[in-house]
């Protein structure tokens, strides 16, 4: 089973930086690709990043689009999301999402997703929270 744990969130002022982690641990797979997600309150949610774990493509979603990197760490085994000129309108909690399968990940982060097609795994969340 798959598991993933995130961390890096906390309270960053409107233009200020912070970079997310999520660790992999469990996955049956070869690879394993990993996504990141937000959803703030009130609202859906939403896909950020992706990056392939085999061949390191990386496909990003418009909601953060210019203004994150996706990266992976193949020695801790971790994807880190560097979010930089942060908003008050990113304050959301931050998920990790992993699935052994490329393309279904990518069409969650896209937003095409329309096969109710589940995830692999989610992490817990961590609270991301820009003050102005």
């Amino acid at each position: 089973e798959v598991q993933l744990v995130e961390s890096g969130g906390g309270l960053v002022q409107a233009g200020g930086s912070l970079r997310l982690s999520c660790v992999a641990s469990g996955s049956p797979y070869s690879y394993l690709h990993i996504g990141w997600f937000r959803q703030a309150p009130g609202k859906g949610r939403e896909g950020i990043a992706c990056i392939n774990d085999e061949d390191g493509r990386i496909v990003y979603a418009e909601s953060m689009k210019g203004r994150v990197t996706i990266s992976k760490d193949n020695f801790k085994g971790s994807v880190s999301l560097q979010m930089d000129h942060l908003e008050p309108s990113d304050t959301a909690v931050y998920y990790c999402a992993a699935d052994g399968a490329w393309a279904p990940l990518v069409h969650h982060i896209d937003g095409t997703e329309a096969s109710g097609y589940q995830l692999d795994a989610w992490g817990q969340g961590t609270q991301v929270t820009v003050s102005s």
